[in-house]
């Protein structure tokens, strides 16, 4: 089991950032810094603005996302990892599984998304 504070620290900050996704991705940019990594269906994406661009330029209007489950561990920097599983869905189109990872690495008091690998969790029949 998580310690009960970084699991609150994870599980408000996932609310907080598929809530911003859900509304107005523009403002997820400022989550990131210029050393962030995004790894988005296995595209690879380096720094605040290109990072910014590709989550704005996603080829959907509306998103809804619901966290099914959530695990958090803090991390031997004083960091925290943090694994999302749960359903999206976008348009009209049909609901979709998807994985999310983040690593939150801390500066001072204050946390940013150093690493974010996403992926949708789609089979080949």
């Amino acid at each position: 089991m998580a310690d009960p504070q970084i699991f609150e620290i994870a599980s408000t900050f996932a609310k907080s950032y598929y809530n911003q996704f859900d509304t107005n991705r523009q403002g997820l940019a400022v989550l990131y810094r210029p050393e962030s990594k995004l790894s988005f269906e296995g595209q690879t994406f380096t720094g605040q603005d290109a990072i910014g661009a590709k989550l704005v330029s996603l080829p959907f209007q509306k998103v809804v996302h619901d966290i099914s489950t959530l695990d958090a561990q803090l991390t031997v920097d004083n960091g925290v990892l943090i694994v999302v599983c749960g359903r999206l869905k976008t348009d009209d189109d049909p609901v979709h599984n998807f994985t999310q990872t983040f690593y939150l690495k801390q500066i001072g008091e204050s946390l940013f998304v150093l690493s974010d690998v996403f992926r949708l969790l789609l089979h080949n029949s």
